[in-house]
């Protein structure tokens, strides 16, 4: 039997990360599922993503942890309110508080590291630059030159052994076509867990960016939303 490619898949374990780990798992390769306990307000990320793993059959799950609290600057990490209830509009006009600086950044330098001491050229990340909240790290222009770093500050790229590839297959997509592919490679989306101001029980606010790009990717999409929120 072949041996499979390896892949390390950033997981957040919310909608766009599970399914671009679906992707990989889809093309075949041996996923290395890679999570951060990076000082975020609550832990049912991390609790989405071990589920996710183990659901897609990840080899191994990688939870790293730093303390981008102690840099803060996002409502993410530090005492802010999340913004709730805002129209398109609103959503389009300059860069949220809930931005964490640099996170994707330190995020893929950690795959990158991983990548090539496991001996895996492709690095997913479920990044998307049509249905999200105006973050800087989730463009098409920030994954490639990311690539081209990579492959410059690596020894298996300097050296030619293995070309590094960021993989963003979710980039162009809307959050709809998101949910339909991950309904066509048969992604249970009750499993993940994308609001950025859950209740205390866990169940999602409904109205922060996350929850109503969610919602309306579900409708948009004509699928039924499985997720659990407050009313």
């Amino acid at each position: 039997m072949r041996k499979k490619n390896k892949a390390i898949v950033l997981s957040s374990g919310g909608l766009d990360s599970t399914t671009a780990m679906a992707v990989a798992r889809q093309e075949g390769y041996e996923i290395y599922s890679l999570s951060f306990r990076y000082g975020q307000r609550h832990a049912l990320e991390l609790e989405a993503a071990e589920r996710v793993a183990k659901a897609l059959g990840a080899k191994e799950h990688l939870v790293v942890d730093m303390d981008l609290a102690r840099i803060g600057g996002s409502a993410l990490t530090d005492d802010l309110d999340v913004p709730k209830a805002r129209t398109d509009e609103a959503m389009k006009q300059g860069i949220p508080v809930t931005y964490v600086p640099g996170r994707n950044t330190i995020f893929l330098s950690y795959a990158l590291a991983w990548a090539e001491v496991i001996g895996a050229s492709d690095i997913f990340i479920g990044v998307n630059a049509v249905d999200y909240s105006g973050y800087p790290d989730c463009r098409s222009e920030y994954i490639e030159a990311f690539e081209h770093l990579a492959n410059l500050a690596t020894k298996a790229g300097v050296e030619g052994q293995m070309p590094m590839r960021i993989r963003a297959p979710l980039i162009q997509m809307t959050k709809a076509e998101i949910i339909q592919k991950g309904v066509e490679l048969r992604v249970d989306y009750r499993m993940t867990h994308s609001c950025y101001d859950p209740s205390p029980e866990g169940k999602a606010c409904g109205y922060c960016d996350s929850c109503l790009l969610r919602k309306r990717g579900f409708r948009e999409a004509g699928v039924a939303d499985p997720t659990d929120y407050v009313d």
